[in-house]
């Protein structure tokens, strides 16, 4: 699905319809003793980083969703069934923390307990004031320093309905978003058919995080993927990479506001020639990052391009079809100087990612942790990323256009740079949050305009995209 905010989601007047657990489940939950699984490391990094934020003087929302239709006149009881079927199926939706001291513990919820609580908000004929009091609504309830985290809601009209959910990040990543209509449509379809839907029971993202931290326990600082985090770090000046250009930052500033950037990159033709050109080295996530090495080289002389790369975690077959945070991070290093052409940047990258993806096997926050640095954070991105996501074999994904299915992020503050290169049916979706400034603007939509032309180039067989570009680089230095 298209990834973009609430302003440009194709919101529509309606009457808003809300659910958030019923008052008796929140109540129940103040009582419930210590989960003995503690938060992963990038749940507890995550809330801990919000906290430090707010206490700075600024509050940050953090929260992803997602949006999609339900066609013709909804069953709204129907709909809150389906809701809830699919919220008992993760754990992780009933499952929070609150702090003891400077110690975050974990509380879950027993299934039996959920009750979902619906409320009639009323008519939206403007849509603007729709989308605003939405985008309000869901920084108040998807907090990471509340519980419930998270909230489902419809608008309704007599044609179809328009679902929006949005969720405090600890519980979700972009392959749950993106899973969620096709199950909801299931789920819903089943019982307008008055049957229950068939599937297995999900592994629970609240066990993996115990065991993600078991394992990520059992390491010390002598641990060569420790070692390789330290020399990343110290070629990085002693913090994480943000991304290498320009940024127009003020460094006593206050941390700036954010600017949503979104547009399709390149047709499915050129998207489908890009990605065959790119396979021998790995396919188009190493093409992507192999153009923004050459790219950033361009466009601020860059001679080795440092990044964070996002890899999931969902490594064993039970955890495909878990709602979580199943995300870590690989960093690699890229001498984008000696690479001679576009394919010589190709095989830098294999390289790098070879090397050191299993890095992001080992939580960030565990190793810097480690490394005894104080990475007391002041924004809600440690690093800056380009990520890449195949989408087109998510259970679904056909109906996304009919079904006008978003990814929602919210755009607020933040001094970094996070890029979603998405494979949809139609082609490659762009969509970054930078920071509001004309100087960074101006650099990502140079970025954003070379990285179109190099893998359109690249689809077509243009053997002097690779010269192009390292002669914008040299030029540049």
């Amino acid at each position: 699905m298209r990834i973009t905010d609430i302003q440009r989601c194709e919101v529509r007047p309606g009457r808003l319809v809300e659910w958030t657990l019923h008052p008796t489940t929140v109540e129940t939950a103040t009582g419930l003793p210590d989960d003995s699984r503690p938060p992963a490391y990038v749940q507890e990094a995550h809330v801990r980083t919000t906290r430090s934020v707010r206490q700075d003087g600024l509050f940050v929302p953090t929260w992803i969703g997602t949006a999609f239709d339900i066609p013709g006149q909804v069953d709204l009881d129907v709909l809150q069934d389906a809701l809830r079927a699919w919220t008992l199926r993760h754990e992780t939706l009933r499952s929070g923390f609150r702090w003891v001291g400077d110690d975050i513990r974990r509380f879950t919820l027993d299934a039996d307990a959920v009750v979902l609580h619906r409320e009639d908000i009323g008519e939206f004929p403007d849509p603007a004031v729709l989308d605003r009091y939405l985008q309000d609504r869901f920084d108040i309830v998807a907090d990471a320093l509340a519980w419930p985290n998270f909230i489902f809601t419809a608008v309704v009209r007599d044609d179809s309905t328009s679902v929006y959910m949005a969720f405090d990040h600890s519980n979700v990543d972009s392959y749950s978003i993106q899973r969620i209509p096709g199950e909801i449509h299931d789920l819903y379809a089943a019982g307008l058919e008055g049957h229950a839907v068939d599937t297995p029971p999900v592994a629970s993202y609240v066990d993996f995080c115990a065991t993600e931290r078991t394992n990520a326990d059992q390491i010390d600082d002598t641990h060569a993927m420790v070692d390789r985090w330290r020399e990343f770090v110290a070629q990085c000046d002693g913090k994480l990479p943000n991304f290498p250009v320009d940024l127009g930052l003020d460094p006593e500033g206050p941390l700036p506001t954010q600017k949503l950037m979104h547009e399709m990159l390149v047709d499915d033709a050129d998207a489908a020639a890009f990605e065959a050109h790119c396979r021998p080295y790995g396919g188009s996530l190493t093409g992507v990052l192999a153009a923004t090495g050459l790219i950033v080289r361009e466009i601020g002389g860059q001679q080795v391009y440092r990044t964070v790369v996002p890899f999931h975690t969902r490594v064993k077959s039970r955890w495909s079809d878990s709602v979580g945070w199943f995300v870590g991070g690989a960093p690699i290093e890229i001498p984008v100087a000696r690479a001679p052409d576009f394919d010589g940047a190709l095989a830098m990258v294999r390289t790098a990612l070879r090397e050191n993806r299993a890095l992001a096997r080992m939580p960030i926050a565990r190793v810097l942790r480690l490394l005894g640095s104080d990475f007391r954070p002041t924004s809600p991105d440690l690093y800056s990323i380009v990520s890449f996501v195949d989408a087109r074999g998510i259970p679904g994904s056909e109906l996304w256009p009919d079904l006008k299915a978003y990814g929602l992020i919210r755009v607020s503050y933040g001094d970094q740079v996070c890029v979603w290169i998405t494979r949809l049916p139609e082609g490659l979706q762009f969509a970054c949050r930078c920071p509001d400034t004309d100087v960074a603007y101006k650099n990502m939509r140079l970025y954003v305009e070379r990285l179109r032309e190099l893998i359109t180039s690249v689809a077509r067989g243009d053997s002097a995209v690779g010269a192009r570009a390292l002669g914008g680089a040299t030029a540049s230095r």
